[in-house]
């Protein structure tokens, strides 16, 4: 399993997860846990949905010499 979430992907989705999560708290609504899922892949630092996409937010690494 290789990281295909850069930093600033990471953090906007710590945000999102939260404010997911808070809504669901505010609401009393379990649909807040979908707040979960954005919080799981930045701490884990995978995206399975970008697999299919090709997809990476992750800087490049260039090997200049």
């Amino acid at each position: 399993m290789k990281t295909n979430v850069g930093t600033i992907d990471r953090i906007l989705r710590v945000i999102i997860g939260l404010g997911i999560l808070g809504a669901g708290y505010y609401f009393k609504s379990w649909f807040g846990l979908i707040g979960l899922v954005p919080l799981l892949t930045a701490f884990v630092g995978f995206c399975p949905a970008y697999v299919p996409l090709g997809l990476s937010t992750c800087a490049v690494k260039r090997d200049d010499k």
